[in-house]
């Protein structure tokens, strides 16, 4: 919970700090030993999951006959993608307690982003897997004191949140890897303990599930005690960047707040005003100096402004989310980016050993090989005969899908996530994350496949039929420039000539609607951020005729082969995009929110 900013910084008594100290020595000699064994530690995980397995509707339709080893494994149970294994899953979500994939109860199911057919994925999830989740993040603060010192003498602002929850028909709860996490029992009954709380955002607001109250709570929290901030995040870069135009937006309300002693309105949830009783007091000078900061609009350096003692940013700048980088670095003043863990729905993989990081292109994560079963698909097969390879025997330099199994029921199970190796820790790889196999378009927690965005405008194309036109050509692109960003369709219509002209025969009111119709069609977890703010409008953008013929002419005129071009379903390339650009006719907004039903 939050601290009243008159507290002390936290300061260990010298029996803590010995106990803390040799907490820490543990986490770190039980990393060494676990890398440093890493082919005997993924034998011994292989071995305990199918024992533990053994008698699972799935492990015996592969006849292992008690088998534990890597080759019997291998040769008789098949790499699956989630389609495979969905109707197996559907049936525990309706309800089966039957030991299908696993022989531990299924606790809850971690939503994932969607399947082709629109729905979200739903991982299976045991308490077992949640306690192995719990230890590895407890690793991560003895690996950052060993690279930056005196972070016990401060805090963190750390926005966090939780998303909805819905319940299958089989009564179990599904929802985000981070709500599982933040609603475990360990996590929401922390002691509230003004010196030793290193979180200024209370439970109340962490656990609200109203955008702007949480937000406007942990950002109040964290200007009440903006001294012992020592370093600010959440949990992806694009985040921290939505959180900073919170602030641009809504710095004279907070201000107020803080001049007054009071709450803004707005925040209405029982809970947080009643926590917030030990934070708010009219505290004048805070209030003039955060104004000053913010009234003259000029953000470059605001973090440090702000929170003057911050000495790194705690969020995730990998993959997709290296495209703020820049933006961060201008808000920050240049501030390290830690990414400390590299986690999805599926499997908590492993630690950044070496966390504090100057830029997205240094990060490397080193897998832990006690988290599940690890095998690796190269990217590029030399030839059809090319077997999966195992943790121990990767290739630096080189790119794989990872495939995993794990103690919750999935086996040989294709992530999607695309990592390169980097090197070694002992004898466990580190990779570099390099991005989702097949994923399109990404702004914030939503991954938008080749299919799903290929049905989406197949679902908006059926609206034109009525006014003798259809779709030609399409493409997409992430517009981050703005936050929040927003998906930009290009559309090549094939419009009825009348003439010498072209008659553009379609009402505004129907493109906008073909907008909407995208939305519909897209994942339930883009239609949730688009209804907390996190994703703007989908936009359409509506291209002269021939453009998409200048988009292949210019890629082979930069060497693509005429034979082998495919239109891009996503362009990044700032050439093509001011191409496309400079081609558009009329733009289009989606005019309402999309639907998202938590039942």
């Amino acid at each position: 919970m939050a601290a009243n900013s008159n507290s002390p910084s936290p300061k260990r008594s010298p029996a803590a700090a010995t106990e803390e100290d040799d907490d820490a020595k543990a986490a770190i000699q039980f990393i060494e030993e676990t890398t440093r064994n890493a082919g005997d530690v993924q034998q011994n995980v292989l071995a305990e999951i199918l024992t533990q397995n053994a008698d699972t509707e799935y492990l015996k339709g592969f006849n292992l006959a008690g088998a534990t080893d890597r080759k019997t494994f291998k040769s008789k149970v098949p790499v699956v993608t989630y389609d495979d294994l969905q109707p197996l899953i559907q049936r525990i979500a309706d309800g089966d307690t039957s030991p299908i994939l696993s022989a531990h109860p299924i606790s809850e199911f971690i939503l994932s982003s969607g399947t082709s057919s629109g729905e979200p994925k739903l991982i299976p999830y045991t308490k077992d897997e949640s306690d192995r989740r719990l230890r590895l993040c407890s690793l991560i603060t003895p690996i950052i004191n060993l690279h930056v010192n005196g972070l016990d003498k401060g805090k963190a602002l750390a926005f966090l949140y939780t998303k909805p929850e819905i319940k299958t028909k089989g009564g179990i709860i599904a929802r985000t890897t981070a709500t599982s996490l933040y609603k475990t029992d360990l996590f929401k009954t922390r002691p509230y303990n003004p010196s030793n709380n290193i979180y200024t955002s209370p439970m109340e607001a962490i656990l609200c599930g109203d955008p702007f109250q949480s937000t406007y709570t942990q950002m109040l929290c964290g200007l009440y005690e903006r001294e012992q901030i020592l370093r600010v995040g959440t949990l992806f870069a694009y985040g921290l960047i939505r959180i900073i135009k919170f602030l641009k937006n809504h710095w004279r309300e907070l201000t107020h707040d803080i001049r007054t002693g009071s709450l803004h309105p707005k925040v209405s949830d029982p809970s947080i005003r009643g926590c917030m009783t030990r934070v708010i007091r009219p505290d004048p000078d805070l209030a003039d100096l955060i104004g000053r900061e913010c009234a003259d609009n000029n953000w470059e350096g605001i973090i440090k402004r702000i929170w003057p003692n911050t000495k790194f940013l705690n969020v995730i700048v990998t993959g997709n989310m290296s495209r703020y980088i820049p933006t961060l670095d201008y808000y920050s003043g240049g501030l390290p980016k830690v990414s400390t863990i590299y986690a999805s729905s599926e499997c908590y993989f492993g630690l950044n050993l070496d966390p504090v990081s100057d830029g997205a292109s240094e990060i490397s994560y080193t897998l832990m090989p006690n988290m599940a079963y690890f095998e690796f698909s190269p990217l590029v097969v030399r030839d059809q005969s090319e077997v999966l390879v195992d943790l121990v025997d990767v290739e630096i330099g080189k790119e794989y899908e990872v495939v995993i199994t794990t103690f919750a029921g999935l086996y040989r199970y294709r992530g999607g996530d695309v990592l390169q190796v980097t090197g070694f820790h002992n004898s466990a790889p580190k990779f570099k994350f390099i991005g989702r196999k097949n994923v399109v378009l990404n702004i914030d927690w939503e991954k938008t496949s080749e299919v799903e965005l290929q049905a989406a405008v197949e679902s908006a194309s059926q609206m034109l039929q009525e006014f003798n036109t259809s779709d030609v050509e399409y493409t997409s692109f992430a517009d981050t420039i703005k936050i929040p960003g927003h998906y930009v369709v290009y559309w090549e219509l094939l419009l009825p000539a009348k003439g010498d002209s072209v008659n553009f025969p379609i009402d505004e009111v129907v493109l906008e609607n073909c907008c909407l119709a995208m939305e519909e069609s897209l994942n339930p977890m883009y239609r949730l951020l688009r209804i907390e703010g996190s994703i703007g409008p989908l936009e359409i953008r509506v291209v002269k005729s021939g453009t998409f013929e200048e988009v292949m002419n210019y890629a082979i005129s930069r060497g693509a082969s005429i034979g082998q071009y495919k239109v891009p379903r996503c362009v990044s390339s700032k050439p093509i995009v001011e191409l496309l650009d400079s081609r558009v006719v009329s733009t289009h907004l989606s005019p309402s929110l999309p639907k998202w039903n938590s039942e």
